[in-house]
């Protein structure tokens, strides 16, 4: 029997796993990181172990030093998460070499699966080789690994080789692997998958359907079961199928079948032996713990012969740490505070005041919403992030919600271009007018309504300026002998944490945060701007800033200071957050300043080059 488990991996699916553990009675081990020494998941388990260094390759993929963490803390299992060394066939052997269980499918079936192009060859489906223009558009996909890391679409024969380039440098980043193929890919398609959870007794159940399909750079950000809108007919030769691959390999344990969906048709993608991100829909659906399921399997304990019954359905939205309008750039900095209404499933690596690194993917949370049907799932989960409390850096928190409320996924029509097509309605700015007037009133009451040389001017109006999504926004408001008044809105009250405001006759109440100059005002995020900006903080026409803090992977090559360059042309390649970042001229011109080289650790708006126009 199991009484103690370490999980090889961080965050969100640390902590959950962990959670697990907790409700069974067997202790928990952690591994951090240098830069997750503070971490939730490092924090909440029953021992941690450090592994030196900051990076995955230097740390999470080290699969002897977190077997010789797992000794050295007294661990007999070890359960791999998903990401990092999940579907890595060395290490579960290495974990079951040191007499350890392993709390995952036998290294074999890994083999035969985790690499895509293998799984392929299982299945009697061959890779595209000698790529032509009647083969476009096509995707260039890594071969170990997934959420996105080392995919690349390409529409252009002549962006083919630079494709098969940056995947491979992102899949070796990633997993370790720098091994890519090429599939057709197929636009408008659905991603729909099939759980499936399997015992050593030969009993494979597979646990429905989850639609995936709202992508950005080919990670999910949407997912939920049932998937809508199938046959029965086609639910069944998905059910078949996932079924027929895991016994093709005489797979153990949790694992995904992945489909992409077009006219009716499904076609093979891959399976991924491993937990998934998007289990907790099939959880919420079925009633069950999958971990749990994963420990008494690996334990020898047999499953039923038939999975519990499916009763109505979720909806999960990721919650990352990122601005969709702007590239989905990652954010990092100060989690102030994450909060969302009772009823809602929040699974989270993060809590009040944690700091939110480069070294590591973007995702805060992910929210779940359970209901009789799936309208009134999608309405809870919408309504909850709409309330929900998320302080800090920028979020795609709107993103979601305009999801979840967009009529072609409320009626079940969306597929993977979902964001291609609807990107920039979804993130076109739509913050709420009031709510720099509420920030000012606020920070007037801060001290008691004291205002220096401005309170024997009762008559002058006091002024305020707020950066609110990318633009500013100047306030004036009036301090009199009967309170703070504001021209056309009816102040009802104020204090520093509170303001309600009327206007023609409608009562709004605003709730207010504020860490330093950042300002939260219900779901709206401001800055407060000084009187007088700062004349040092001008860059000259042309510069190209960090626009966040990561790691030089790439300068292009040739690339020197008194180049000329086109505008649009890649000039460097900046990874953070898992992620790899282009960074383009803005202009046609010269390249009159360099100042990034490979391995350069750069700081959000650090001065990366200068392109002259000419």
């Amino acid at each position: 029997m199991i009484t103690s488990v370490l999980v090889a991996n961080r965050g969100e699916i640390a902590c959950r796993v962990f959670r697990t553990c907790r409700e069974s009675g067997i202790r928990t081990v952690a591994v951090h990181s240098d830069a997750d020494e503070n971490a939730l998941h490092a924090r909440v388990a029953d021992a941690a172990v450090r592994l030196p260094g900051a990076t995955p390759a230097e740390t999470y993929l080290r699969g002897e030093a977190i077997v010789k963490a797992a000794l050295a803390a007294g661990a007999d299992a070890v359960h791999p998460g998903y990401g990092f060394l999940s579907e890595n066939a060395d290490f579960a052997r290495a974990v079951r070499d040191a007499g350890l269980v392993w709390i995952g499918p036998p290294p074999e079936a890994i083999e035969a699966m985790a690499s895509k192009t293998r799984a392929k060859e299982l299945l009697g489906i061959a890779p595209l080789t000698d790529v032509t223009e009647a083969d476009l558009p096509v995707l260039v996909k890594a071969a170990a690994g997934g959420g996105g890391r080392g995919m690349r679409v390409v529409r252009d024969l002549a962006d083919l080789d630079a494709a098969l380039t940056a995947a491979r440098a992102e899949a070796t980043s990633a997993f370790g692997d720098g091994e890519v193929f090429v599939e057709p890919y197929l636009e408008n398609g659905r991603h729909v998958e099939v759980q499936i959870l399997a015992d050593t007794h030969g009993t494979v159940w597979a646990l429905g359907t989850r639609d995936c399909s709202l992508q950005r750079r080919h990670q999910k950000v949407i997912e939920e079961a049932p998937a809508p809108g199938l046959t029965p007919e086609l639910t069944a030769e998905l059910h078949d199928l996932a079924a027929r691959a895991a016994r093709a390999v005489d797979y153990v344990g949790a694992g995904t079948v992945e489909f992409l969906v077009a006219d009716g048709t499904a076609h093979f993608l891959e399976m991924n032996t491993r937990l998934q991100v998007e289990h907790p829909v099939t959880e919420a659906v079925f009633g069950i713990d999958l971990v749990a399921l994963q420990f008494r399997i690996a334990e020898g304990h047999a499953l039923e012969n038939d999975p519990p019954r499916a009763r109505g359905h979720a909806v999960e939205a990721r919650l990352y740490a990122e601005d969709p309008a702007h590239g989905w750039a990652p954010q990092t900095g100060r989690l102030h505070r994450l909060a969302v209404p009772d009823g809602i499933r929040l699974d989270t690596g993060y809590t009040d005041g944690d700091d939110i690194g480069v070294h590591y993917d973007a995702m805060l949370a992910k929210a779940v919403a359970h209901a009789p049907t799936r309208a009134e799932a999608v309405r809870r989960l919408a309504g909850a992030l709409e309330r929900a409390a998320i302080h800090g850096p920028a979020t795609n928190r709107d993103l979601l919600v305009r999801s979840l409320r967009h009529e072609e996924f409320t009626s079940g029509r969306m597929d993977t271009g979902f964001y291609d097509r609807h990107l920039a309605d979804l993130t076109r700015s739509a913050p709420d007018p009031l709510a720099p007037l509420a920030a000012a009133l606020s920070d007037a009451t801060v001290h008691g309504g004291r205002f220096g040389g401005w309170r024997n001017l009762p008559s002058q109006p006091q002024v305020k300026r707020y950066a609110m999504a990318g633009e500013e926004h100047e306030v004036r408001y009036h301090h009199t002998r009967t309170g703070l008044t504001a021209e056309g809105v009816r102040v009802v009250h104020a204090d520093p944490e509170r303001v309600v405001l009327e206007t023609d006759g409608v009562r709004r109440r605003f709730a207010i945060a504020r860490y330093g100059d950042q300002i939260h005002v219900n779901t709206t995020r401001l800055t407060a701007l000084p009187r007088f900006p700062d004349p040092t903080a001008q860059h000259a026409p042309g510069s190209l800033l960090a626009p966040m803090p990561g790691t030089v992977v790439r300068v292009a090559e040739g690339l020197t200071e008194g180049t000329t360059v086109q505008a649009g042309q890649p000039l460097l390649w900046l990874e953070a957050m898992k992620m790899e970042h282009r960074i383009t001229a803005p202009t046609t011109g010269t390249l009159a300043e360099l100042n990034a080289v490979p391995g350069q650790q750069v700081t959000l708006g650090s001065l990366l080059a200068v392109v002259q126009a000419t």
